[in-house]
């Protein structure tokens, strides 16, 4: 007799590999489509969670900066214009992450937008082809929703503009003062020359430091303004980061 264990199955080798299998009812399109929303979702919270650090890091370096450059009235100035370099580094480390946030987190504004809410107000009417082929295409050849500029410009209007205002005014507080070599204590400057040699660098002058500042900030305004985000969905002041 014959056992199961003599029994050997051989594999169909003439077998060719099926086709992908593709939702052919609309219960399985429902299933497929919240699978790769939960899939959009979770993308989105993880590039949100790397912003969230970097601003982190940024209030962190602030303050340390803070601490070390306002301790004492001898304490060089230089510290709040090497604290203004590294949060404009963080800055741009964010903008770049922003811009994948942004990819994913319009993705998911597009399904919530054009099909979640034709179950929550079915009176609403909204063609599925152009919405489904919007996000087809974006799938079939991804590529950024903005520019660097933008993000640049977000993160400014939300979070880094008033860490560079609190390092402007306490730049201005430490250049604005002078210390008296017999007492120690600190006064207000009175002349101008006064203030850009507290200004001064080394062998940089003062003037030229201070019209670098007056620069940086200037641009800072500028892609703010201009980068301003218009009436409509993501316009400046709705619910978005």
């Amino acid at each position: 007799m014959i056992s199961e264990k003599d029994i050997t199955i051989r594999p169909d080798i003439s077998a060719k590999p099926g086709q992908p299998i593709f939702p052919s009812s609309s219960a399985e399109f429902v299933n497929a489509l919240s699978h790769y929303y939960r899939g959009e979702m979770s993308r989105m919270m993880s590039w949100r969670d790397r912003l969230d650090r970097t601003t982190n890091w940024a209030i962190t370096g602030v303050g340390a900066m803070l601490s070390i450059s306002l301790s004492s009235a001898q304490s060089h100035h230089g510290v709040l214009l090497f604290a203004m370099v590294l949060i404009f580094l963080l800055l741009s480390i964010e903008s770049r992450r922003y811009r994948f946030f942004h990819v994913y987190r319009s993705r998911v504004r597009l399904i919530e937008r054009n099909y979640y809410v034709r179950i929550l107000s079915p009176r609403d009417k909204i063609d599925p082809a152009h919405w489904m082929n919007q996000l087809a295409e974006d799938l079939r050849l991804p590529r950024f929703t903005i520019t660097t500029t933008q993000a640049m410009a977000r993160r400014l209007r939300r979070n880094y503009i008033w860490l560079f205002l609190i390092l402007l005014l306490a730049w201005l507080l430490k250049t604005t003062t002078g210390v008296l070599q017999a007492s120690g204590s600190a006064q207000i400057v009175q002349s101008t020359g006064e203030l850009f040699k507290n200004a001064s660098i080394g062998y940089v002058p003062g003037w030229f430091v201070l019209i670098l500042i007056l620069s940086f900030y200037g641009w800072m305004s500028y892609v703010m303004i201009k980068h301003r985000e218009a009436s409509g969905e993501l316009a400046y002041g709705e619910v978005h980061v």
